[in-house]
């Protein structure tokens, strides 16, 4: 017995090794590419400004709003941080209801991941939905926006006349993108707990075909722990400019409304992987998917059709065709 036991042991440590070796692996290669993107950006981006841009212009542009508004820090901060984000995630979602109702345009819905859900939308289901989402944009995300705003003026960098460059930006926005996954993965592993599934979590799984004004339909207290802080977080850390924090918070709001939208459309990233959270639930519970490896959380997804259908698309074929589901057994 002690034999086996010590076998057994052995055997599971060889295990959890090659999987960490996996996860690092997978993780050296996501990394290793970022930053030649990164590098092919910042040359690219560096280029752009000085020979199209003329170099100064976002920096001429800055100084001209910063003196149009007179130095008023909380109203530039609340039209950065709370205005422009929300017409960032109502001009996209906007595009995406009307598919929703419609079912038109046919270019958008061809593009459906579960097929024949939402189509269309149910009414009353989505009403209720826009009303929490709206609820929770002015009666959680903004009153949050009052205690960062005194921590980020405690930086002395906010509302700094000089904008930060581009390739920090970048920067900036990788660490963003990394405390945003850590935090998001494991608070929504958190609310998945059966208590807290039952009371919190559960309004936001009502959905198991997602649209994309969903990815903020959810019970206030998840809204702050599990959608915002772990957005938030990022640019509290480094003390971020504005400029930033307002670019960060409308990517965000648009990449979540992407996951949630359920179209998987050309040129965009892939929806997939959260979507098929939604249909089985306790599955991909991150962003990027690297915790999910590391932790084992997607290993059903792996085997399925939408592992792999989660790509960008490249053409104009749904990847519902194909890539199709296999046909359905009969009982």
């Amino acid at each position: 017995m002690e034999t086996d036991s010590g076998y057994s042991s052995t055997a599971e440590l060889q295990k959890q090794g090659k999987k960490l070796s996996d996860a690092l692996r997978i993780s050296a290669y996501v990394f290793s590419t970022g930053l030649l993107m990164f590098t092919a950006l910042v040359n690219t981006a560096s280029w752009l400004m000085q020979n199209i841009t003329l170099g100064n212009f976002w920096q001429t542009a800055w100084l001209e709003f910063y003196d149009h508004m007179e130095g008023d820090e909380w109203t530039i901060f609340l039209i950065g941080a709370a205005l422009v984000p929300a017409l960032a995630f109502w001009g996209f979602n906007g595009i995406l209801l009307v598919a929703d109702t419609t079912g038109k345009p046919t270019f958008i819905t061809r593009y459906r991941i579960q097929l024949g859900k939402n189509d269309p939308v149910d009414r009353k289901k989505l009403w209720k939905a826009i009303y929490t989402a709206l609820g929770n944009q002015f009666f959680v995300s903004f009153p949050m926006l009052v205690p960062m705003f005194y921590i980020m003026k405690w930086w002395e960098n906010t509302f700094s006349k000089e904008l930060p460059t581009f390739q920090w930006f970048l920067v900036e926005l990788s660490i963003f993108t990394v405390v945003e996954e850590i935090l998001f993965y494991y608070t929504h592993r958190l609310v998945h707990h059966p208590v807290l599934y039952k009371h919190i979590h559960k309004k936001h799984h009502e959905w198991t075909a997602p649209i994309g004004v969903v990815s903020i339909y959810a019970h206030p207290i998840e809204h702050i722990v599990s959608n915002t802080l772990p957005v938030m977080t990022g640019p509290l850390i480094m003390g971020s400019h504005i400029v930033s924090v307002s670019a960060w918070f409308s990517i965000a709001l648009v990449t979540t409304s992407i996951s949630h939208c359920g179209y998987h459309l050309p040129l965009l990233p892939s929806p997939e992987f959260h979507d098929f959270h939604h249909l089985k639930f306790n599955q991909c519970y991150g962003v990027l998917g690297v915790l999910d490896f590391l932790h084992g959380t997607d290993k059903m997804f792996r085997q399925t059709k939408a592992f792999e259908r989660h790509k960008v698309l490249l053409s104009l074929t749904p990847l519902s065709e194909s890539i199709p589901e296999p046909p359905k057994k009969e009982e």
